[in-house]
């Protein structure tokens, strides 16, 4: 399984909108930086570490693989 930040990146929006919060919010959540999500959902950003994509499985409540877009 590969990672694609496109996919990444859409699931990453829609589990955002699906809680109704800001970048701002949803990164201070997950503890990361407001500019690394802008830059995982414009799919523009590096490839997340193991950590960073857990605690934001565990904000946006999506497991990985949904995340990912892995079946």
């Amino acid at each position: 399984m590969s990672f694609d930040k496109e996919t990444f990146a859409a699931n990453l929006r829609a589990a955002r909108a699906r809680l109704g919060i800001s970048q701002s919010e949803f990164a201070k959540r997950a503890g990361v930086s407001t500019d690394a999500i802008v830059k995982y959902e414009s799919g523009n950003g590096y490839i997340p570490g193991a950590d960073k994509i857990f605690a934001i499985c565990q904000v946006g409540h999506i497991a990985p693989n949904e995340l990912l877009g892995w079946k």
